[in-house]
């Protein structure tokens, strides 16, 4: 690692010790290595000072000094990834949809990972320099979305905003809200899933995330926009906690009505439509995001209320089933939250 970066802590490391966070990226970082540069306040988590046993939080912010390559160890063995495409770095300014001079917002396509991982040559964290426009530095990951899902995702321009939209998630201060197609039509129509989740080995192979007691607490509103005919319903979906497959799982295995194309946990493919009109590809959209304005400025910013349209494959099941593509409105917005 030739100088300093910072990372954004995802969902899947959410509550993970800082100290596992940084075996897990740098398994060659010796523990007395680790503890030093803790102790001397060279690595750091939203600007401030950190200890080995920190619990994380999604969106955190951590800094991380260089490490050399011993440090870096079996992580770093495999061949780098490559550099971002030309088309890539023009693409994706095609997604943006809100910019000002202290945030983007860009509407993420599916199948479009938000960072880099094992066996993952193209993502968007490598493409950000295509983002820079007039700033001085790339914009800055503050949150993620599945690889899969699509939608609403915020990008800082600046540390401060980094810092400030940080704060922003971790406080739940922000208002997202997601549209799903699912397989069924859940019952009661609305309401609230309190179901704890956590990551559970599955027939077959694999692991997936499922409701069990002793898992991470993990909240969910939702609410039926429409229905086709007693198999099919619109849901709109407010998470309230950013847990790992947190709707996927809440929809598959408490509503007990598994989201359209979703390969890892829909239980029987063979009962989901796959062709006739419906497009292919998981069916869960980040359709909008509600926020206070980090960069303040008055009553005109006091407020951003962001929203990014469907997805084609979508499009095309929402024309399939004639649902109304172009709902306006908060479904949540009786809920004082």
């Amino acid at each position: 690692m030739s100088g300093v970066q910072t990372l954004s802590v995802g969902d899947d490391d959410a509550d993970v010790r800082l100290d596992r966070w940084f075996r897990k990226r740098y398994p060659g970082l010796t523990h007395g290595k680790l503890e030093k540069l803790l102790r001397t306040g060279q690595i750091r988590v939203d600007g401030r000072r950190a200890k080995a046993g920190l619990r994380l939080a999604a969106g955190n912010q951590v800094r991380v000094p260089p490490l050399g390559a011993e440090s870096e160890g079996r992580a770093h063995s495999k061949r780098a990834a490559p550099p971002a495409r030309d088309e890539d770095l023009a693409a994706v300014k095609d997604w943006v949809i809100y910019r000002d001079e202290n945030l983007i917002a860009i509407n993420k396509p599916p199948g479009l990972a938000v960072q880099g991982g094992s066996g993952i040559r193209r993502h968007l964290d490598a493409m950000l320099g295509g983002l820079q426009f007039d700033a001085p530095e790339r914009p800055r990951l503050v949150h993620r979305l599945d690889k899969d899902t699509s939608g609403v995702l915020l990008l800082a321009r600046n540390a401060v905003t980094a810092r400030s939209l940080t704060k922003m998630f971790r406080d739940k201060k922000l208002r997202k809200v997601y549209w799903a197609l699912t397989l069924g039509i859940p019952h009661p129509e609305k309401g609230r899933i309190d179901a704890a989740i956590a990551k559970r080995p599955v027939s077959g192979g694999g692991e997936r995330m499922v409701a069990v007691a002793d898992g991470a607490e993990a909240t969910t509103y939702y609410t039926t926009l429409e229905a086709a005919g007693n198999s099919i319903a619109w849901l709109a979906l407010l998470p309230l906690t950013g847990r790992t497959h947190q709707l996927r799982a809440h929809c598959a295995d408490v509503l007990k009505c598994p989201i359209q194309g979703d390969r890892k946990y829909l239980p029987d493919t063979d009962d989901a439509p796959q062709e006739g009109g419906f497009g292919a590809g998981l069916h869960l959209h980040a359709r909008s995001l509600s926020l206070p304005h980090p960069g303040g400025g008055g009553a005109r910013r006091a407020r951003l209320d962001i929203v990014a349209p469907l997805p084609e494959h979508m499009v095309e099941s929402w024309r399939h089933l004639d649902f109304e593509q172009n709902l306006d409105g908060d479904p949540f917005a009786a809920l004082q939250l």
